[in-house]
């Protein structure tokens, strides 16, 4: 039997397994469950919350607890319209979450049940999650029968990428330069060659300049982006820790061109990237991916993830070229399981639906 108590922020579902959220004081704990998890994911992390409250969600880490272990969590983003608090109406959103042993299924059940109930009383409208499991899997298949078994649970597009290239990191240097296409690895040694150094960014003046270039290749490939804040406080939260880089491929003292990687749970994902009108006959991106590359193995990584491509491999698709950039690398391309939603008051959501298309 479920029972919410009458303290803040706690739900018991058994003597064995409680929820309730995870406090600022236990942040390291938190961070060390997401990064050894086995389906843990950088947008999980904590400092992943903390930026996105730059973009006015509302943080919130869920887990499930046995004794002292967590053995199940989500990182829950919380949004409501303008000037309305939370409790009065709200949507939840996980993304590339929750982290749980998806092969568990009584664990699976205990966990959700236990958090549609506390969203329910927090004032949460709906949950919209997007699992970081590949739909061709043992846990994808069993994330399938539960979305039919579990009343109230539909399919809907997700946020974050469907589709990626993702590559494994476990062979040498050798043998991943090998393994790409050879016209990879050519542009890698041009650009080495004609003097394309790369650096990582040490300062809020180096996230600035390189902002400059995202601007210029948001307006040249027609993509949105953050204002230049949120960039300089991802790189305030993760580069002390190691966990992300700029790297910033220059010529002759001009800034070329610039990545944003970020590394946990033993995966590193190329983010962002920003690049200049010219020189780039110079191919700073193919060093930088490479340097990039580097880096991750270095760090312990097992996987790079690029971070995204297109719903189809059409020519015609408007990030064809993107596409065909990533794939060079040698990967393997991944499919999600997509994005699932949990309404709570159809009425309201039905209205915010309609505000949302008009």
């Amino acid at each position: 039997m479920i029972r919410i108590d009458s303290m803040p922020q706690h739900l018991s579902g058994s003597t064995r397994y409680i929820l309730r959220a995870v406090p600022m004081e236990l942040r390291t704990q938190w961070d060390a469950f997401v990064a050894e998890h086995a389906n843990g994911h950088f947008l999980q992390s904590w400092g992943w919350g903390e930026l996105k409250a730059l973009a006015g969600w509302h943080p919130v880490r869920l887990a499930l607890w046995d004794g002292e272990r967590i053995v199940a969590g989500a990182q829950v983003l919380r949004k409501s319209v303008a000037h309305i608090p939370l409790a009065v109406g709200h949507l939840a959103y996980i993304p590339r979450g929750p982290i749980i042993d998806w092969q568990q299924a009584e664990l699976c059940t205990t966990f959700f049940v236990l958090l549609h109930d506390y969203l329910r009383w927090q004032g949460a409208v709906a949950l919209h999650w997007e699992p970081d499991v590949e739909a061709a899997s043992s846990a994808g298949n069993a994330i399938a029968q539960y979305v039919a078994s579990w009343r109230g649970t539909s399919a809907i597009p997700a946020t974050q990428p469907v589709r990626t290239i993702i590559l494994d990191l476990e062979p040498s240097e050798e043998r991943l330069l090998a393994q790409m296409k050879e016209k990879w690895r050519y542009n890698i040694r041009l650009g080495m060659r004609k003097g394309v150094t790369v650096r990582v960014a040490s300062s809020l003046e180096d996230v600035a300049a390189w902002y400059a270039l995202l601007q210029t290749t948001g307006e040249r490939d027609q993509f949105g982006i953050h204002d230049l804040a949120y960039y300089q406080r991802a790189w305030q939260i993760f580069a002390p820790r190691d966990e992300l880089r700029l790297l910033l491929a220059e010529h002759d003292g001009q800034l070329l061109a610039g990545i944003v990687v970020v590394l946990l749970a033993r995966q590193a994902i190329y983010l962002y990237g920003a690049s200049s009108n010219t020189s780039r006959h110079l191919m700073p991106n193919y060093v930088l991916q490479w340097e990039a590359i580097r880096w991750a193995r270095q760090c312990g990584a097992r996987f790079y993830d690029f971070w995204g491509i297109p719903a189809t491999d059409a020519e015609d698709e408007a990030m064809a070229g993107v596409y065909r950039f990533k794939r060079g690398w040698g990967g393997r391309m991944v499919h999600y399981v997509g994005g699932y939603e949990n309404v709570y008051r159809p009425v309201t959501m039905n209205v915010a639906r309609h505000f949302l298309a008009n």
